[in-house]
């Protein structure tokens, strides 16, 4: 599973220069058209630090616009401009929604059966407690696009690379 989850950020860093949780962040707005950083963490289950620098990568690159709020000025708007929903259209599906949809389509006993499984691997390795979010990731989440294709150069056995749960792998949950 992880190593599926590293070859798909690899591509999706090489291919689109995003990492995973961009892309997630990218195709939540396109989905609600607007929304504000608040409602976008809030949809993603990412903090609203994390969003905000997300925000700012992909608002560098012309590909989300923020706008004050004509009502409230408080309140900040994002939108997706035409170069962000032809990138969202290019890219992959997440690798968790590709998951989720074949997972679905399994027979409900095999289903049971797999949640069984997942469940008692979960006990043993005694990670009842960890908050897991609602993508699997790879890589930081605040990475800058000109680092985002050489992210995995040094590969996942690399002494150069480290893993920490929050940013390198969140499992669904």
């Amino acid at each position: 599973m992880s190593r599926a989850i590293d070859l798909q950020s690899k591509r999706l860093a090489k291919q689109h220069e995003l990492t995973g949780p961009q892309l997630v962040c990218l195709r939540e707005i396109v989905r609600q058209q607007y929304t504000t950083p608040s409602g976008l963490a809030k949809a993603v289950s990412l903090s609203q630090g994390t969003v905000t620098g997300i925000l700012v990568r992909l608002e560098r690159r012309r590909l989300v616009e923020r706008v004050r709020s004509n009502e409230d000025k408080r309140r900040i708007h994002v939108s997706v401009t035409e170069r962000g929903r032809e990138l969202v259209a290019l890219a992959p599906s997440p690798l968790h929604e590709r998951f989720s949809d074949r997972l679905g389509r399994l027979p409900e006993g095999e289903q049971a059966m797999i949640d069984w499984v997942m469940q008692r691997m979960v006990r043993l390795m005694e990670a009842e407690d960890v908050d897991a979010a609602p993508m699997w990731t790879t890589g930081p989440v605040d990475a800058r696009p000109e680092e985002v294709a050489n992210l995995f150069d040094s590969g996942p056995d690399s002494e150069d690379s480290e893993c920490t749960a929050s940013e390198d792998i969140a499992l669904e949950s």
